[in-house]
């Protein structure tokens, strides 16, 4: 393999490419503010979108950050502070993919809307922030790339002013995002006051020095997991997605669903494997922090797809749904004490590539409904393929990819996740209250997922619609994203091999 040399700096490319765009945004409206082209900026955040994406494409396959070659490996920049590998790049070409479906769908749903390009550029500014997490590799960088996804989140979830569900939500979001950074950056304090160091490499060569602050190291440990919870919309930190995603414009509850829950996986799977490797902390602590997250895993899959299958709002059961799929990525860290814990890993880094996907458009379908004026619970969207075929079988896609159903990407990253869990429970026999919880939940699932499919392909209609309009936009990106959904199985075992490796690298 041809390995790309690179100045330090410019491994972080496909970050700063978006923050590039996020400027660009910014002049646009600077320069004629009232009659600004919405296409232009439209287009704009979506060519800086796939920008980003193409180059950190190309970083991977160029090799940059990768293992096994001599003489070059992971990236660090500024001291450590960053560290491009292919865990990184991994996760930014998730997050520039599902930035580029959101802004090209938006660029309908959007179409009265007077704040179009801060709209744009806060989308553009919390996806920066996302793909610098992911590159993030000390307690500081990780907090200022935390807060620079989470601002522009809280905005654009209330960034409809004439709504009040989304100003409501919007409020509820900023109120309990404030409180879960609080308790992170007290995490951070109480770690760092333990070991001395917030590098993330640094940290785990303190934890012998540590001592008699076992107790205090390992409350920090504590608190950074309710932060990290809270961002992947885990329980019992998930009170905040409901209404958050409910109330948000259609395509900005996508765009948390997915990418803001990607950036929150690599966080926790960069901070956990890299600063507190497990027997060095367990000899400190006294506790195993793994047994946290197989609680949480089990915990969150459960009420997740619990509370999903009760719900008559189709909105609502997406937003419990994507709960529920937190409680699945999470085995990824609940497995780590076991000789198998990186194949369980890159499992689960492969159902969140997948899930971006599959998600992505379900929510994106969902604001094509609000486009037409549909409303909201299961009985309004009774018997829209006969209107909208095409877009309706993509939504059949979607659900049935989410719920598990074979022959779609959903059930083969399920299915490799089910495996390699079933496998490190060798080590682990907690592991297979984990698996069969996946089973039943996934087999729960597919209730609500398929009533959503019967509403819209066997119901009739409870009201007559005029015909529906024909969105460029929105049919686009739904589209694209059912294609993949589909087309990603012959790509499957390469990609799967791909976050195998790249888990491979961290807890290495």
């Amino acid at each position: 393999m041809a390995v790309l040399e690179l100045p330090e700096w410019a491994a972080l490319a496909p970050a700063l490419i978006l923050a590039g765009t996020a400027l660009v945004l910014f002049l646009l409206d600077s320069i004629n503010p009232r009659s600004t082209n919405r296409a232009l900026l439209a287009g704009t955040a979506v060519a800086g979108s796939l920008s980003s994406l193409a180059v950190a494409v190309w970083f991977t396959v160029a090799g940059v950050g990768a293992t096994g070659i001599e003489n070059f490996g992971a990236i660090d920049i500024m001291d450590g502070q960053f560290v491009v590998d292919q865990l990184a790049l991994y996760f930014m070409i998730i997050i520039a993919v599902v930035t580029a479906l959101v802004t090209l769908a938006s660029y309908d749903y959007l179409r009265d809307h007077t704040y179009q390009a801060e709209y744009y550029s806060l989308v553009i500014l919390a996806a920066t922030g996302m793909s610098m997490m992911a590159a993030s590799n000390s307690l500081v960088t990780i907090f200022i790339a935390l807060e620079l996804t989470s601002l522009p989140s809280y905005a654009l979830v209330a960034i409809l002013k004439d709504n009040r569900g989304s100003v409501e939500a919007g409020l509820k979001y900023f109120l309990l995002g404030a409180l879960s950074s609080a308790i992170f950056v007290y995490g951070v304090s109480l770690v760092y006051g333990a070991t001395g160091s917030l590098q993330l490499e640094a940290i785990a060569d303190g934890l012998g020095n540590a001592g008699e602050m076992g107790g205090l190291l390992g409350l920090g440990i504590l608190m950074l997991i309710g932060g990290i919870a809270f961002k992947t919309a885990s329980v019992p930190f998930h009170f905040w997605a409901p209404e958050a995603y409910e109330g948000a414009p259609a395509p900005i509850s996508a765009f948390l669903s997915s990418a803001s829950k990607a950036a929150g996986f690599v966080l926790a799977f960069r901070v956990f494997t890299t600063a507190f490797p497990l027997e060095a902390t367990t000899a400190v602590i006294g506790v195993d922090w793994t047994w946290a997250f197989v609680i949480l895993a089990v915990v969150t899959m459960t009420v997740g797809n619990f509370a999903a299958a009760t719900q008559e709002n189709v909105k609502r059961m997406l937003a419990y749904s994507s709960i529920g799929h937190a409680g699945y990525v999470l085995i990824g860290l609940a497995a780590l004490s076991t000789d198998a814990g990186e194949v369980v890993m890159g499992a689960a880094m492969m159902h969140l590539l997948v899930y971006g996907f599959m998600n992505t458009g379900a929510f994106l379908f969902v604001g094509l409904a609000e486009y037409w004026g549909v409303g909201r619970t299961f009985e309004d969207y009774n018997g829209l393929a006969k209107q909208a075929p095409f877009a309706c079988a993509a939504m059949a896609v979607f659900m049935f990819s989410l719920a598990g159903i074979p022959l779609f990407g959903g059930f083969w990253s399920k299915y490799l996740l089910y495996t390699a869990t079933i496998e490190a429970a060798a080590d682990n026999t907690a592991l297979l209250v984990v698996a069969a919880a996946l089973v039943i939940n996934s087999a729960l699932s597919l209730y609500y997922y398929s009533r959503l499919v019967k509403a819209l392909w066997i119901e009739d209609p409870v009201v007559d619609r005029d015909r529906l309009a024909q969105p460029t936009g929105l049919y686009a990106a739904i589209i694209a994203a059912a294609v993949i959904t589909v087309l990603i199985l012959p790509a499957f075992s390469p990609i799967a091999d791909a976050a195998s490796e790249a888990a491979a690298a961290i807890i290495a």
